[in-house]
């Protein structure tokens, strides 16, 4: 079963603006799935009208085989999502605010309860539990969102940028949750400017651009259609780089190289000419993050 099924999907505002141009899309149940776009590009207008906050001008919208215009109160039901801006009460307790966002699915309180403790806890919350959410840090904040549209135990969970404002170390502990919900069944649809998540998490990702679907691929072959890669090498002492003339390599210190290799060009194959040099190779990895060249080479084309 598709948990989305898009076909033709359009918008136009009142005033003229044409945020989508015929979408069509799948997102198979159980996916970790991406969509990656430039502000504007339409992201946030499929999720609105997933959710049942923007209307569509034309197209067919199914969750988990409902279609959204006969049933839309089932189709939400199966729907977590946490949007890019943050709209609770912050002057509401923690766990109230969860507890709350439970009752709103016809949760009982004692089952809200104990979900409520069992998410914050996985978030890191549970100690701030009684706290004003105004006194929560912005990741604080942002995991908040989280605990609250799981709370009622979506089938589809949409996140809108869900590591704004978090910083390194938290952010990674929310990946390892969210992949251990996604390992367990739940279909996660992410937006996100934090293109090394979507390489490192996401199965498949569709890139957006002015309204229209430019590709829909599994990540690791996006990854593929790169030109070039480019590689940091550190080695005890450079010396020899003559040698390796046949390649795109620049000093950058005494002890780094940076060498750029085309689609024809094996990292192997230059490690061994590396080695000839007579360098002794202390560490190797891929500079930058090689879905964003991706996504950058595409918005521009």
């Amino acid at each position: 079963m598709q948990a989305v099924s898009i076909q033709n999907l359009t918008k136009t505002y009142a005033n003229g603006t044409q945020a989508l141009k015929g979408i069509d899309l799948e997102i198979e149940e159980g996916d970790f799935f991406a969509m990656l776009g430039a502000n504007g590009a339409g992201k946030t207008t499929i999720i609105g009208i997933l959710t049942g906050i923007v209307v569509k001008t034309s197209g067919q919208v199914r969750v988990f085989g409902i279609n959204i215009d006969q049933d839309h109160g089932a189709a939400k039901r199966m729907i977590g999502v946490v949007p890019q801006e943050f709209n609770f009460n912050i002057f509401e307790k923690v766990q109230d605010i969860v507890v709350t966002q439970a009752g709103y699915y016809g949760i009982p309180r004692a089952t809200a309860l104990k979900r409520s403790e069992e998410i914050l806890k996985a978030m890191d919350l549970w100690e701030k539990r009684n706290s004003s959410a105004m006194r929560l840090s912005g990741g604080m904040k942002r995991r908040l969102m989280i605990a609250r549209a799981l709370i009622h135990r979506p089938k589809l969970l949409i996140l809108d940028e869900p590591t704004a404002s978090v910083d390194v170390e938290l952010r990674h502990g929310m990946w390892k949750y969210l992949h251990e919900l996604n390992r367990q069944g739940t279909t996660i649809l992410l937006t996100t400017h934090y293109l090394e998540e979507v390489e490192q998490m996401c199965e498949q990702a569709a890139i957006i651009k002015e309204g229209k679907i430019i590709k829909n691929e599994k990540v690791k072959k996006l990854v593929q259609m790169l030109e070039f890669e480019d590689y940091l090498i550190t080695v005890k002492e450079v010396r020899g780089v003559d040698q390796l003339r046949e390649f795109q390599v620049t000093v950058l210190d005494e002890y780094t190289l940076e060498v750029k290799l085309d689609r024809k060009e094996k990292l192997n194959d230059f490690l061994i000419k590396l080695a000839g040099t007579g360098m002794v190779l202390t560490d190797i990895r891929a500079k930058g993050f090689r879905l964003e060249k991706l996504f950058l080479n595409m918005l521009q084309g």
